[in-house]
């Protein structure tokens, strides 16, 4: 009878865990520090131009609040402009992060996302287009 007690009590808790993420998603640059970053490039396409950031500040506070939520590679079925930030991290790594709302795509894995904060990754890029290209 405990057996089936604990059985039934970790069974409820995966499923809490699984419409918890499903609900409130999970913030994957939630931890992401200025100093992480040692350069930081955008490219857009359309009009398919790269720009290096210097300043990664702004870029950090935009990608501390994407959310993601289920994993969905659906977004090839899309049609739009996509900005696609190129982050190498102190430790070495390369991060690739495209916003193409409604989706974020991290490092080739595609994730349904909250619309506004990929929204705002989107309107940086293309604010920083506008900034260079003058």
């Amino acid at each position: 009878m405990k057996k089936f007690i604990l059985l039934a009590v970790m069974i409820f808790a995966i499923v809490i865990g699984i419409i918890v993420f499903a609900f409130f998603g999970q913030r994957p640059f939630g931890d992401l520090k200025a100093s992480d970053i040692v350069s930081a490039s955008v490219h857009l396409v359309p009009p398919d131009k790269t720009i290096q950031i210097s300043e990664v500040h702004e870029l950090v506070s935009h990608l501390k609040d994407v959310v993601v939520y289920n994993k969905d590679s659906s977004y090839h079925n899309y049609c739009g402009q996509g900005v696609t930030y190129l982050l190498v991290m102190s430790d070495g790594n390369q991060a690739e992060i495209t916003a193409y709302n409604p989706f974020v795509i991290i490092n080739g894995v595609g994730y349904r996302t909250k619309y506004e904060p990929c929204e705002k990754l989107n309107y940086y890029a293309n604010k920083l287009l506008s900034t260079t290209s003058n």
